[in-house]
Parts: C-alpha cells; sequence; structure tokens
C-alpha cells in the first residue's frame, strides 16, 4: 500500500538534452537515455517523435557548439578548406555526429546556423547565394563522408594494423598493381582524408569560381558527360 503515494519519476527536455549528449550520438537511443533516470522510454514520447527526434534533439544541441572560424585574408580555396578541416575535426571529437549529419543535414536550428553562416562567408567573397550554397553543400558533404569513413576505421582500430599488412603483400606481389602501389608514399587515413577534400575543393572552385552563375557551371559539368 505504502508504493501508491509514490510518485512516478519525471524527465523534461533538458534532462534529456543533458543525458543524450553524456551517452553520446553513438551511444543514443531512447531505452539508453531512458534507462539514465529510470523512466519509461515512453516517457521521451512526450517530449520527442521518436528515434529521429531524439537524434536531432541531441544533436542540434551538439552542433550549436561549433562555432566556424573565418579568416578575411584567405583566399576561397583555403577558406574552403578550412571550413571542411573544422568540420571534420569537430565531427571527429563527437563520435556518431557525422553519421547523424550523412543522413540528413541541416536537421535544425543549428545545422542552418553554420550552412546560413558558410553561405554568407562565400557570399562577401563574391559568390551568388545558389552558387554558394551549392558549393559549401559539396564541401559539407564530402567532408562528412570521409569524416565518417575515418571514424569506422577508428571503431574497428584491432586487428587493422594487421589487415593492413596483409593487403599491402597482395598488393606487392601483384603483377597489375605491384608497380604502381611501391610508388605510393606512405600517408595515414587522417591526412589522406585532407588531401581528398584539397583535391575536391582545388577542382570545385576551378569549376565554380565566385561570380560565376550556376546555370554556367551547370551547364560546364554537363558538357563533360557528367549531366547524363
Amino acid at each position: 500500500m505504502a508504493q501508491l503515494g509514490r510518485r512516478a519519476r519525471k524527465i523534461d527536455l533538458d534532462d534529456i538534452v543533458r543525458v543524450g549528449r553524456a551517452l553520446g550520438m553513438q551511444q543514443l537511443s531512447l531505452n539508453a537515455v531512458a534507462s539514465k533516470p529510470g523512466v519509461s522510454a515512453a516517457a521521451l514520447y512526450r517530449h520527442v517523435d521518436g528515434r529521429w527526434g531524439l537524434e536531432r534533439l541531441v544533436g542540434e544541441s551538439i552542433l550549436g557548439d561549433l562555432v566556424l572560424h573565418h579568416d578575411p585574408h584567405h583566399t576561397v580555396e583555403r577558406h574552403l578548406l578550412s571550413f571542411g578541416l573544422q568540420l571534420r575535426s569537430f565531427v571527429l571529437d563527437h563520435p556518431g555526429l557525422g553519421t547523424y549529419m550523412q543522413i540528413l543535414f541541416p536537421r535544425g536550428d543549428a545545422g542552418r546556423r553554420l550552412m546560413a553562416d558558410e553561405i554568407a562567408a562565400l557570399c562577401r567573397a563574391g559568390y551568388n547565394p545558389d552558387v554558394a550554397v551549392s558549393v559549401a553543400s559539396v564541401v559539407a558533404g564530402s567532408t562528412i563522408n570521409t569524416t565518417v569513413a575515418e571514424e569506422t576505421q577508428r571503431l574497428r582500430v584491432e586487428g587493422l594494423d594487421e589487415q593492413r599488412r596483409d593487403v599491402s603483400e597482395q598488393l606487392d606481389t601483384d603483377d597489375r598493381l605491384a608497380e604502381a602501389h611501391r610508388e605510393l608514399p606512405a600517408v595515414d587515413t587522417g591526412e589522406f582524408s585532407k588531401l581528398v577534400l584539397a583535391t575536391t575543393i582545388r577542382a570545385l572552385v576551378a569549376v565554380a569560381p565566385p561570380g560565376r552563375p550556376l546555370e554556367e557551371v551547370v551547364a560546364d559539368l554537363a558538357a563533360t558527360g557528367l549531366g547524363k
């Protein structure tokens, strides 16, 4: 009978954000969040719209901590590289955030703020808004994709060096690939990601420099057969 007077535990949005951030995006789930304050997963539905709502609430809270720094003296290429590297560093510091962004970005206020900030910076550099959003989206998407791949390797670090040696040995004995493989410099995953990003940005700026209309950019790419 004494249990009749016991109050059910409650949880509010601040509790969900606090617990969700402590768990991190990689471990985030309705059950995991509910278990910390000892409430039922059903109690969360009073505040979030299922898994999607929980991810957006916590993911946008984390993204809200990212403040992009722009150097007004940078060239467009250097600016975009800085944008990508800042994004990459932040995503790697918050495991699981990259996958959240990869699935759908931007989802909420924090993501929109980041994109609006970057588009404004590109417009100050001479881009039209439609080209600015296209360029920013390509750099953000490329950065997120390579960073998620890098994060996946970090998660499977056990045995990875042995697997790499095995792959390298197989390449060294492959008549079709051995000579080319021997000429490659030793580059770790992080450095490779940066080189890929720099290559993407250089090509992007070449076809979409400041001031060029979007229709000309699209027509240029289509003329190479990419638009077919």
